[in-house]
């Protein structure tokens, strides 16, 4: 590991740390408070924090009130179908991520992975660590262990394909998850899900970043308006959270909703979004 990835991953863990610190509510830190319990000086943690998130500790804050989720269904409400109109959704640049994705097809879905190589491996994120996993196409899983813990997320991620073969192989992943949190580059995609689950993730692809949208639009988006139940579902089986962004569905009260890898997780990642989108 050279000294340039050594400090990548510093700063991941000071980021991810700040962000757990924001996100466990109570009064408002300030920029002092926060870099003296990250052992930096203020003017350098507000560098780094600045360069992860796109905008300064305080303003990150503010992303992060009770009414956040509310407030973004009133502002920044996306219809699906002018998503689409506008072509955010396929292949393409997507908003400021660069997306290159297929899906596989349903009789290599049912055969459960048979056949498969899958390497995998952890990483820092601002949201904490990260499982990756990934096939020769791109990455088929990402995700999260804040919440659930590491054992119990790897778990989980290889239950989805049981008769694959999983080789721990980070450096084979780097440089598409160094993309994905970066948001530059090109980020590969391989989508392993029923074809239900793939309509549903693609509808998500369309919500550009800082962006929201709710369980029932999505359903009308897939053609079954009456399948929100069903759309709840597949969003919750993403297997490739943050870039497929089931993050960004909430309920039409504004409610949240459930996040499979934990809510702060999911606040975190639309407090992020927002933050950057109006910074």
């Amino acid at each position: 590991m050279t000294m340039a990835e050594t400090e990548e991953g510093y700063h991941y863990n000071v980021v991810r740390r700040a962000i757990d610190l924001i996100d466990a509510g109570g009064e408002t830190l300030s920029l002092e408070d926060l870099a003296a319990r990250m052992n930096m000086s203020p003017a350098h943690f507000q560098r780094v924090f600045s360069r992860w998130v796109g905008v300064s500790p305080k303003r990150y804050q503010q992303y992060l009130t009770l009414g956040h989720a509310k407030r973004l269904l009133h502002e920044r409400f996306t219809t699906l179908e002018a998503a689409h109109n506008l072509g955010l959704s396929g292949t393409g640049r997507l908003h400021d991520l660069f997306l290159r994705w297929e899906a596989m097809s349903p009789g290599e879905y049912a055969r459960q992975g048979e056949g498969l190589k899958i390497r995998w491996g952890w990483f820092d994120s601002p949201f904490g660590p990260a499982l990756a996993m990934g096939t020769a196409r791109g990455l088929c899983g990402l995700a999260f262990a804040a919440e659930t813990g590491a054992e119990a997320a790897m778990q989980d991620m290889m239950a989805r394909w049981p008769r694959a073969r999983f080789v721990e192989d980070p450096e084979a992943l780097h440089g598409w998850v160094t993309a994905a949190f970066e948001r530059k580059g090109e980020t590969a995609l391989h989508m392993i899900g029923a074809p239900f689950q793939i309509k549903v993730w693609e509808a998500l692809l369309q919500i550009p970043s800082g962006h929201v949208t709710t369980y029932s639009e999505i359903a009308q988006a897939v053609g079954n308006p009456r399948a929100v139940r069903a759309v709840g579902t597949a969003v919750g089986r993403n297997p490739v959270s943050w870039l497929i962004p089931c993050h960004r569905a909430l309920r039409k009260s504004g409610a949240l909703g459930g996040y499979h890898w934990g809510l702060p997780v999911k606040r975190a990642m639309l407090a992020w979004e927002a933050a950057r989108a109006e910074g």
